[in-house]
């Protein structure tokens, strides 16, 4: 098929050029599209050759693909080269064959006159490929060109098992917000304990769930982990208020994991710490790549971890986590841990 998009792109700039046009395409992958203009021959006393350089703002790149969802704002920004004063674009967006927007806007110039841009806002009813198409037609001052920029926009659809864009979109931005989860575009247990500690990350209480706020929230870079010993270099701080368990370069926090702390007739300790003993692998009484800290209190991984306070007064981790945590941290380390 993408061969067929270049052959059809080659007819359409033929074409256009016989009508005076500069048609420049991007139909997926990148971030933007463009056919550099020749420069303008004072000598010849033609209009210039106009090109524009197109970009998605507001959106993300899955496998190098501009993603987004129904109803969320796009920009599609323009720079146009070179700039004449008095120009217009004419932009229309489509899902499918249905148009969804038909615009004209200004070029305006940039600071130093070199070049003109222009941004278009749009949302997309639905689900579906989104073509947004941006042509200028040809005038005495600059020749026409046609640009095009194509962006999927993903239905909001995932369930155990499942794999695509979508799930990958999650998966990156649990990840952008420091969520413990390496890619694995399935929608898998590790997944879904990603997510319930994003709920938790947000004070949305415990739950493993996709809907529709959740996606928002991440989409819009939603919840931070909010670090509260930063001199402490690299650490870990266990909020338990939270149940959630930070690893920390001085104020910049790397990666996230729910855990679930000492239940309240054994509830885990409060304090500074330091790592003083890890063991790999599994010890006797089930606990697995174990760091030590205070006494018999330990990060490690059990089987169960469940969403709530349930340990004897460690900070348990779900199995799947443990290796993660267990290579990050080091002797000495200092480990946080407060309500």
């Amino acid at each position: 098929m993408r061969r067929s998009l270049v052959t059809s792109a080659a007819v359409l700039g033929a074409a256009l050029a016989s009508l005076g046009f500069a048609a420049t395409t991007a139909l997926g992958a990148g971030h933007a599209s463009a056919t550099a203009p020749k420069p303008p021959s004072a000598a010849s006393g033609h209009a210039p050759r106009g090109a524009v350089r197109l970009y998605v703002l507001d959106g993300f790149f899955v496998r190098r693909d501009a993603v987004t969802v129904p109803g969320r704002e796009l920009r599609i920004g323009g720079v146009v080269r070179p700039y004449v004063a008095g120009q217009w674009v004419k932009v229309k967006a489509y899902v499918g064959r249905r148009l969804i927007k038909s615009d004209r806007l200004r070029v305006k110039p940039s600071r130093n006159g070199h070049y003109g841009h222009f941004t278009e806002r749009l949302s997309s009813p639905q689900a579906g490929l989104l073509d947004v198409k941006v042509s200028h037609h040809r005038t005495p001052q600059m020749l026409g060109f046609l640009s095009q920029r194509r962006v999927a926009e993903l239905a909001e659809q995932a369930s155990s098992g499942s794999r695509g864009l979508f799930v990958e979109l999650i998966q990156q931005r649990l990840a952008a917000l420091h969520v413990y989860l390496p890619p694995s575009g399935v929608y898998d247990r590790q997944t879904a304990l990603a997510l319930d500690a994003y709920h938790r990350l947000l004070g949305h209480g415990v739950s493993p769930n996709l809907d529709h706020a959740t996606v928002v929230d991440l989409l819009n870079g939603t919840g931070a982990f909010k670090v509260r010993y930063p001199h402490d270099g690299t650490h870990a701080e266990g909020n338990l208020s939270t149940q959630l368990l930070a690893l920390i370069h001085g104020s910049k926090v790397d990666r996230i994991y729910p855990i679930s702390s000492g239940k309240p007739s054994t509830p885990t300790v409060l304090g500074h710490f330091h790592v003083y003993q890890r063991t790999p692998g599994y010890l006797p009484d089930g606990m697995y790549y174990s760091d030590f800290f205070y006494g018999g209190y330990a990060i490690h991984g059990y089987d169960p971890a469940p969403d709530y306070p349930a340990s004897h007064g460690c900070m348990r981790l779900p199995i799947s986590d443990a290796i993660s945590v267990f290579d990050w941290l080091r002797y000495g380390d200092v480990v946080d841990v407060y309500n």
